[in-house]
């Protein structure tokens, strides 16, 4: 048995769609850097609910670069690392992005 003929018959028993079940691009990131107490935090938190996102405590020690960058901006937002706004959460232009940065990802 070649493994050229092995090959074929993974083929024929698993078509390529089936070989794939997951995209190989990843996901947009978006990161909320936020802290405790923070009034506006807590209104894109609220507003990021829909969202998939992850955020990242600025008080904390080991965020201390975060902190000295944004500690009068809060909340940020990033999106694949990059800064996209603070203070207020425009989920239309946020929803914007998200889009765009998946449809970018697919070329």
């Amino acid at each position: 048995v070649s493994l050229f003929s092995d090959q074929m018959f993974f083929l024929k028993t698993f078509p390529l769609k089936l070989v794939r079940p997951f995209s190989v691009h990843r996901l947009p990131i978006l990161t909320l850097f936020t802290k405790d107490p923070c009034p506006l935090c807590d209104e894109a938190k609220e507003a990021l609910q829909p969202f998939r996102h992850r955020q990242v405590d600025i008080s904390l020690q080991e965020n201390k670069v975060w902190f000295l960058r944004y500690r009068w901006d809060i909340p940020v937002f990033h999106l694949n690392g990059r800064f996209v706004m603070k203070h207020r959460v425009d989920t239309v232009l946020l929803d914007k992005l998200l889009q765009d940065a998946e449809i970018d990802q697919d070329y």
